[in-house]
């Protein structure tokens, strides 16, 4: 008779952040979690047994984005007060900032860590923006800028690819977009999703990338020709979503917009993350846990566990 010891999950509740999350990120080697929220103050965390190493002050406005650099060293936060801002991550200190017009909605770093990408949303007359400045000297100049046309879509999502040579940005009509960084051209446009794509995240390798959306549905794209491989489909909208690096897994984190929240059942459970087999897309499992809707979710880099935010302000 063979006894074969489960191991059991245990979530680590960080309640560091007094408004909703609007976004997790683990460095590469995953012993450290940054998040983000509406509260101004990213946080970054031991990711191991939940302990808060500190506090990045410096932002006036919800803190919408943020992303660490490969070694480790720096962190870019993009937010509502019209910023994007460099930081170091072992002191916590901000070492550079630039001043936008509008709201920053994405910032990334490229997979070289020399370039960061950040967009802008489309308020007070200005335009949704597209900027890429190298990290180097982090001043507002420009390596690659695109202004969304008046009437166009707002970019919702972007992530790097191919390296450090093109963009994927993700609208609010659905449109998922790939831009040449050196050619400052549009190389490839699709409209699978019908509705906003919330979030993309790139597999490991970084052949292909998941997408996020409103629409109910989460996609597998290649990530070169930009073609929709796996659908997963959902009854709510879905906030993040997120690839296995070990299995053919996916998780996805959602529910309904918070305003939404209060006029339906309020029963424990609306707010699962759900585990999807990557090739099959069939859902296997789900995980309670969160009071609200996730807002993101990201695995860890190991594979062997995931980390979500929610609403409801816990990590």
């Amino acid at each position: 008779i063979h006894f074969y010891k489960r191991d059991i999950m245990k979530p680590l509740m960080m309640h560091g952040h007094e408004r909703s999350i609007t976004q997790i990120k683990y460095n590469k080697e995953g012993d450290l979690l940054f998040s983000s929220a509406k509260d101004h103050h990213p946080n970054v965390w031991y990711s191991l047994n939940g302990e808060r190493l500190g506090t990045f002050d410096g932002h006036c406005g919800a803190v919408w984005a943020l992303d660490p650099k490969w070694d480790t060293t720096h962190l870019v936060t993009g937010a509502a007060d019209n910023s994007v801002r460099l930081w170091d991550i072992q002191t916590g200190k901000e070492l550079s900032v630039i001043d936008t017009k509008s709201a920053v909605r994405t910032a990334a770093f490229s997979y070289s860590g020399n370039m960061v990408c950040y967009t802008t949303d489309k308020q007070m007359g200005y335009p949704c923006e597209i900027n890429v400045v190298d990290s180097r000297n982090f001043s507002e100049e420009p390596v690659f800028k695109v202004a969304i046309p008046t009437g166009g879509p707002k970019v919702t999502s972007m992530i790097w690819s191919g390296l450090d040579d093109l963009l994927l940005t993700g609208h609010d009509n659905g449109d998922l977009v790939q831009w040449d960084v050196k050619t400052q051209k549009k190389l490839k446009l699709t409209s699978d999703h019908a509705k906003t794509i919330t979030d993309m995240q790139a597999s490991k390798d970084g052949s292909m990338f998941i997408t996020s959306s409103k629409d109910n549905t989460s996609m597998l794209f290649d990530a070169d020709n930009i073609e929709c491989l796996k659908k997963y489909v959902t009854e709510r909208p879905v906030n993040s979503a997120s690839l296995s690096p070990l299995y053919d897994h996916v998780v996805l984190g959602g529910g309904q917009d918070a305003m939404d929240v209060t006029t339906t059942s309020t029963r424990v459970g609306k707010f699962e993350a759900r585990f999807f087999h990557m090739v099959f897309e069939e859902e296997f499992g789900r995980v309670k846990g969160h009071f609200g809707p996730i807002n993101s979710v990201q695995f860890h880099p190991d594979g062997k566990g995931y980390a979500s935010g929610g609403e409801d302000g816990y990590v």
